[in-house]
C-alpha cells in the first residue's frame, strides 16, 4: 500500500508562507535580499580563510566548514521558496521532495556535530594552550569535519528512508519546503514509531552537541577565572562569545521545533521556527564572525588591499 501510494503520488503542493499575492511579493524582495547576504557572507569567510594564511588554523578551519554547510542548507530550501512566491502553482514533484529532505536534514544535523567539534577546539585553546597545536593536528580537524559530516549523512538517509516508506495519503504540506514534520502529517497511519525515531534522533544529534558544547564552555568559564589578568579573560571570552551566539541561535531553534510533542506545537509555529533557521541563522553566521571578530576584519582589509595594489 506505501509503495502504490508513492508511486501514484507525483508531486506535492507546498502553502508556502501566505496565499496574499501583495504579501507573497514583499516576501520575495525580502528573502531574496537575505538569501543574497547569507551566499555572499559564507562565500566571503571561506574565501578569506582560504587567502590568508594567518586563518590556517583550527578554529577557522571550522568556521569555513560551517559556511559551506549554510550555504549547502540555504540552498537546499530557499531558491524553490523564492520562485514559489511568484508561482500560481506551488508544486515540488516527488522526488524533488526526498532530495530536499535529504540535504536539508544532511546539512542541518552536520551543523550541530560541526559546532559541538567547534566548541571543543575552543576547549583545547583555552584549557591546554601549550598541547593545543599538538593536540589539534590538520589530521584530527579532518577526521572530526569528515565525520560530522558522515554523521550528518547517516542521521538523514535513516530519517529519508523510513518517513518515505510510510503510505501518504494527502499532497499538501503545510509549509514552504518539505519539512520531516511536516511530511509526517501527510500519512494515514499511525505515527507512533516514527515519533520514537524523531524523539531519539533528535537527542543522538541535537542534544549530544548541545550537552558537549555546555561542558566545554563550564570548563572554559572554569579556566578563565583562574586567568588573573583582566585583558586575557576579555581576549578569551572574545574568541568564545561569537561562537556562543551562533550555538544559542541554532541549538535554540532546533530544541523548540524538534524536542517538544509534535502534537504540542503549531505548523505555523514551525513553519516560523524553521524559516529562521534556513534563513535568518545562516544570514547572521558570517556577519557574527566578521563584525566580532578582530582577526576576520583584519584578514578582509588585508584582502582588500592586496587586491587594490594588484589593480
Amino acid at each position: 500500500m506505501g509503495r502504490e501510494n508513492q508511486t501514484w503520488m507525483s508531486e506535492f503542493i507546498l502553502l508556502g508562507l501566505s496565499s496574499c499575492w501583495e504579501t507573497q511579493v514583499s516576501l520575495f524582495v525580502l528573502f531574496l535580499a537575505m538569501y543574497l547576504m547569507t551566499v555572499l557572507g559564507n562565500f566571503l569567510i571561506i574565501l578569506l580563510i582560504r587567502l590568508d594564511s594567518r586563518l590556517n588554523t583550527p578554529m577557522y578551519f571550522f568556521l569555513s566548514i560551517l559556511s559551506f554547510v549554510d550555504i549547502c542548507y540555504t540552498n537546499s530550501t530557499v531558491p524553490q521558496m523564492l520562485i514559489h512566491f511568484l508561482s500560481a502553482q506551488k508544486s515540488i514533484p516527488f522526488y524533488s521532495c526526498v532530495l530536499q529532505l535529504f540535504i536539508s536534514l544532511a546539512m542541518g544535523s552536520t551543523e550541530f556535530f560541526l559546532l559541538g567539534a567547534m566548541a571543543y577546539d575552543r576547549y583545547v585553546a583555552v584549557c591546554h594552550p601549550l598541547h593545543y597545536a599538538v593536540i589539534m593536528h590538520g589530521g584530527l580537524c579532518l577526521g572530526l569535519a569528515a565525520g560530522c559530516l558522515v554523521a550528518g549523512v547517516v542521521n538523514s538517509l535513516m530519517q529519508t528512508v523510513i518517513i518515505f516508506q510510510l503510505p501518504l495519503c494527502r499532497k499538501v504540506v503545510n509549509h514552504f519546503a518539505c519539512e520531516m514534520l511536516a511530511v509526517l502529517r501527510l500519512t494515514c497511519v499511525d505515527i507512533s514509531f516514527n515519533k520514537v525515531m524523531v524523539a531519539i534522533s533528535g537527542f543522538l544529534v541535537i542534544m549530544l552537541p548541545c550537552f558537549l558544547v555546555l561542558f566545554s564552555y563550564g570548563r572554559i568559564v572554569a579556566a578563565v577565572l583562574h586567568i588573573h589578568s583582566a585583558q586575557g579573560r576579555h581576549k578569551v571570552f572574545g574568541t568564545c562569545a561569537t561562537h556562543l551566539i551562533v550555538v544559542s541561535m541554532c541549538f535554540g531553534t532546533a530544541i523548540f521545533t524538534y524536542m517538544r510533542p509534535m502534537a504540542g506545537s503549531s505548523a505555523e509555529q514551525e513553519k516560523m521556527v524553521a524559516l529562521f533557521y534556513a534563513v535568518v541563522t545562516p544570514m547572521l553566521n558570517p556577519l557574527i564572525y566578521s563584525l566580532r571578530n578582530k582577526e576576520v576584519m583584519s584578514a578582509f582589509r588585508r584582502v582588500l588591499g592586496k587586491l587594490s595594489d594588484k589593480g
